[in-house]
């Protein structure tokens, strides 16, 4: 199987994603879920000509010269009505949220009166509707204000909360199954015999992926032992998680099992092996209703590989537009003639005299170097066949 574009790889594993089924949240839980149907006021809000003002609600025309002295009837604070209609010459007490009272078409703020016991001197004449919000004013019942595929953030929580919805309908969190193979990984805090590392990929996929919007399930760590990784494998199938994404041994050596494993399961493959540096091993595949995606197992290369697939697969899951945005920026760095693979360089970004993104590239772009990756900010993206360029020429970033 030749070397896919990255562009085609993606289109081909994105082709049959849909999002997931619908579920409803309540409000306290629904802070960056996808809203799955476009969402409707179950109320007019305000409900009623509402004071925009602590002060007193008056007829209008009754103020013709000033001051002009009204009698107070009565009070009206907020979640209560006045039961009684204002007539000519009356006013009354009003605090801000509170409905008008019936009679009454403006309301004048209370540093603009003075009170004389039963009465109130108006100090300022005001047009009608003065220091009232309409009913309505802000959204009528049955309005969509809130469309399918909102992000939900704290202001469309208000808002919603507004139109009076306890729960909102939601695409279901994707659930991704993360399997780390091979024999030479320990977890955090183990020790690691000679020739052992620490396992460190399947923490960065688990937190990338929760970050996108998803669930986790963990795995473990599986050996470089056939039945042992398809035991794992059966595993996440039977758990019918949306994704199962194996860290490592889906390369050619003799210990890389993973690929075989996924086979002898029943996986389809979609493709092996991608046009691009780091994470030219990538695989993708389904099991069934189980997706998979196998992410080579050097860090950086299986970080960048989440960023450019799984990123974009979780975010379609979960009803949302676009996989991941690329920016126009200024290299710092002269850069050497690539390949016939896209190349994702590791960069530092800041800013010119002008404003303008600067990406500086690190010297070492080794995929198994942790901590350049740490502390980029950037991957430089370049295109296959791309020129060699100079200091100052532009380019195209991948902000992390």
């Amino acid at each position: 199987m030749s070397l896919l574009k990255v562009e085609d790889a993606l289109a081909q594993l994105l082709a049959d994603v849909s999002p997931t089924e619908t579920e409803n949240v309540s409000l306290h839980n629904a802070t960056g879920r996808v809203l799955a149907v476009d969402l409707k006021a179950q109320r007019t809000q305000p409900p009623f000509n509402a004071s925009a003002m602590d002060g007193y609600a008056i007829r209008a025309d009754n103020i013709r010269e000033l001051p002009t002295k009204l009698q107070i009837v009565g009070e009206v604070p907020a979640g209560y009505v006045f039961p009684d209609i204002v007539h000519n010459w009356e006013a009354v007490r009003i605090f801000t949220g509170a409905p008008v009272p019936e009679g009454a078409d403006a309301v004048v703020m209370q540093e603009k009166t003075e009170r004389d016991g039963a009465f109130v001197s108006i100090l300022q004449q005001v047009p009608k509707g003065n220091n009232i919000r309409p009913a309505g004013q802000d959204f009528k019942e049955g309005e969509v204000l809130l469309k399918r595929g909102t992000e939900l953030t704290y202001r469309h929580l208000a808002l919603a909360a507004s139109m009076n919805h306890a729960v909102v309908p939601v695409y279901r969190r994707p659930v991704i199954a993360i399997l780390s193979t091979g024999d030479e990984l320990v977890l955090p805090g183990d020790k690691p015999s000679d020739g052992q590392i620490i396992a460190s990929n399947n923490f960065a996929i688990a937190s990338f992926a929760q970050t996108i919007g998803a669930d986790v399930l963990d795995l473990g760590i599986a050996r470089d032992d056939m039945t042992e990784i398809s035991t794992t494998i059966e595993k996440a199938v039977a758990a019918r998680v949306d994704c199962l994404v194996t860290i490592g041994g889906v390369s050619v050596g003799d210990h890389d099992l993973v690929q075989d494993a996924l086979k002898t399961a029943g996986m389809d493959l979609t493709f092996w092996r991608i046009a691009m540096r780091p994470g030219k091993p990538l695989l993708a595949g389904n099991l069934g209703a189980t997706r998979v995606l196998g992410l080579p197992g050097n860090p950086v290369s299986s970080m960048s590989c989440a960023i450019l697939f799984l990123q974009p697969m979780i975010r379609k899951m979960l009803g949302k537009e676009g996989p991941y945005r690329i920016d126009p920026a200024i290299c710092a760095s002269p850069l050497p003639a690539n390949d016939y693979r896209q190349s994702y360089m590791r960069a530092r970004l800041g800013k010119d005299a002008e404003g303008r993104a600067v990406a500086s590239l690190f010297s070492d772009q080794d995929s198994s170097k942790l901590a350049s990756f740490a502390e980029a900010d950037c991957l430089i993206v370049r295109p296959p066949d791309a020129p060699a360029s100079k200091a100052g020429a532009p380019c195209q970033i991948l902000i992390l």
